[in-house]
């Protein structure tokens, strides 16, 4: 089983973060859109059992993401299964199709622009995004993948990154859960 380690921090000042990342040798993605619908469960609260599944479109590429509950209280690790679909328009509506027809209901899209770098950091490959998020704002996210016997290795890692970077006030909600907050669900 394999776990995403993950923090996230709002970014009041996204230039001088990216300038201390490049220090460590990032190469940054272009900017892409992400559209994600996240969905709830027919016969279980996930705001309850604190899990999440959504379908990520990015152009005409696809994925449905399960994330299971977070396993400690400091950072965002949780098991994370993505599947990729099948690329085209018509793919997004039939799986929201065959959600629908099994109970899932939709709660909420949660729509980004997202810049990501990839860096070794303590011998880890550590994934920095920067998502500028719709009505929400910029944040920061760092994220390493790690097997369930390393999993608190890799926090370490990030904790200890996030501390070089100087970033401050760790935010643990999803970006659904601060949309929901704002102005309830859609």
């Amino acid at each position: 089983m394999q776990y995403e380690v993950e923090l996230k921090y709002p970014l009041p000042d996204p230039g001088r973060v990216c300038e201390s990342i490049d220090a460590l040798g990032a190469h940054w993605s272009p900017a892409i859109r992400q559209s994600d619908v996240y969905f709830a469960h027919p016969q279980r609260d996930f705001a309850l059992t604190d899990e999440a599944f959504r379908l990520r479109t990015v152009g005409e590429k696809h994925w449905l993401t399960y994330k299971g509950p977070l396993v400690d209280r400091e950072t965002k690790t949780r098991q994370e299964v993505e599947v990729s679909l099948a690329d085209g328009p018509l793919t997004a509506q039939q799986v929201m199709s065959m959600l629908s027809s099994l109970g899932f209901r939709e709660v909420r899209r949660v729509e980004k622009t997202r810049r990501s770098a990839h860096i070794n950091w303590q011998n880890w490959d550590v994934e920095i995004s920067l998502d500028g998020v719709d009505r929400l704002g910029d944040f920061i996210e760092i994220e390493i993948i790690a097997d369930e016997d390393r999993w608190e290795l890799a926090k370490a890692a990030a904790l200890s990154l996030a501390d070089h970077l100087a970033l401050s006030n760790s935010e643990r909600r999803s970006y659904l859960q601060m949309l929901i907050e704002q102005n309830g669900a859609a």
